[in-house]
């Protein structure tokens, strides 16, 4: 087992910034993971290069903290691309990312690639640069596929399925090992693709404890949409992530509880899929009634995200599937009682009833029944609330998950 000096990380596709645009298209927990994961990995003393792609005329090179920078590699068009669409352009961002390493004389020990795009560039450039990979896959195309349901047609137009699963299984046969970030993901390689390796590992994502913490900070003021009582749920605006789950329940709560909800995210400048699914939320809160019960906060700027999740009752993660869900990470750290999904891995890092309530979001009677359990009992969310906060801090600093990845890594390398 040898000493890690040296990372290359790949995270291509998405806005990768030293403070990301959260909520953009394509950029959510996954960006925030690699970025605290590689400042995690550098207070413990390795060199991270966090590669991503150009785009927009962005800075190539961009210094996130000591140990970190980001190396934006350019590929395909200049403007940004939806990850669905980023295979053709692959082959491209191997050979120019290959080219900077080599023009820079840099050399690496590892690689770690994140989610199936990355993981591509890893398979090919890993064997010219003589190093291992890593590959983390954040959530995977066939158990997306199974869960996203629909029309076939459209889905597969939409999100490229098959080609997605076809890289997918070369990915996984190429990587030297694997991480995982829950028990059911590991469950998914070997039923949904047949795969099953010695070096795989479950390491769950983890949260900054330092930023997201009960305390108010200084000078901090309540954010624009933060009334004294109310729900907060924050989430791309994607037909996955269950909102309109969100919705149907929350018009049963506020039969029983003068809560509002906030739903916070979504881009800057949104792509039409987004306004798509945001105009269906609306048509549905027009349906319900709800304009004077619910509020889209749109992009929620990153300094507001901690006072959001601290002055809520109640945070609600009600995705269609999660592969984890860091947002509900977040809020817990913030002492704020969460009700999650229990599609997904989440349900393997929590505990139904101790730390966290877990349900079926498409079941309305369950999702609605636990939030107003958390909203007109108060004894109640306060057990939630001191357990979730000791659950995070004991397992989910990204201290912690920093030094499990890197005791990982280590045998891996020479």
């Amino acid at each position: 087992m040898g000493k890690l000096n040296n990372l290359a990380m790949l995270s291509v596709h998405g806005y990768v910034d030293a403070v990301p645009v959260l909520g953009a298209t394509d950029t959510g927990g996954q960006v925030t993971y690699v970025l605290e994961l590689a400042k995690g990995l550098a207070k413990l003393g390795v060199t991270v290069d966090l590669y991503t792609r150009r785009f927009d005329d962005r800075e190539p090179l961009e210094t996130v903290a000591d140990g970190v920078r980001i190396v934006r590699v350019p590929c395909g068009p200049p403007e940004f691309v939806r990850k669905e669409d980023m295979l053709q352009y692959l082959p491209e961002y191997v050979d120019n990312m290959y080219g900077f390493i080599e023009s820079e004389g840099l050399e690496y020990q590892l690689m770690h690639s994140h989610y199936w795009d990355a993981g591509f560039a890893a398979m090919e450039l890993a064997p010219r640069l003589g190093i291992p990979f890593i590959h983390t896959s954040h959530s995977l195309g066939a158990w997306k596929r199974e869960r996203m349901g629909g029309d076939p047609d459209e889905m597969e137009r939409l999100f490229r399925f098959e080609e997605r699963i076809a890289t997918e299984r070369l990915i996984f046969s190429a990587a030297a090992a694997l991480t995982a970030t829950t028990p059911e993901g590991v469950a998914n390689y070997e039923r949904l693709y047949g795969f099953e390796s010695d070096d795989m590992i479950v390491i769950p994502p983890g949260v900054d404890v330092h930023r997201f913490n009960p305390e108010p900070q200084p000078g901090e003021t309540a954010p624009a949409y933060a009334s004294d009582d109310f729900v907060f749920a924050l989430s791309r605006i994607d037909s996955n992530k269950g909102l309109d789950y969100l919705l149907f329940a929350f018009d049963k709560v506020r039969g029983e509880s003068d809560a509002k909800l906030v739903v916070g995210g979504g881009s800057k400048n949104p792509k039409q899929h987004e306004l798509d699914v945001l105009a269906a939320l609306n048509s549905i809160i027009d349906e319900l009634g709800l304009k004077a019960t619910v509020t889209f906060a749109g992009y929620v700027p990153d300094e507001e995200l901690a006072p959001y999740y601290r002055r809520a009752k109640a945070f609600v993660l009600p995705s269609k599937f999660e592969p984890f869900g860091m947002t509900a990470l977040e809020a817990m750290a913030c002492g704020t009682p969460v009700v999650a999904t229990n599609l997904g891995g989440i349900k393997h890092n929590l505990d139904d009833g101790v730390n966290a309530l877990l349900v079926d979001p498409s079941d309305t009677h369950e999702l609605s029944g636990a939030i107003l359990t958390i909203l007109n009992n108060p004894i109640a969310a306060e057990k939630l609330s001191k357990a979730g906060l000791k659950k995070i801090r004991d397992e989910f600093a990204w201290e912690v998950i920093a030094r499990r990845n890197l005791g990982f890594f280590k045998g891996y390398i020479s």
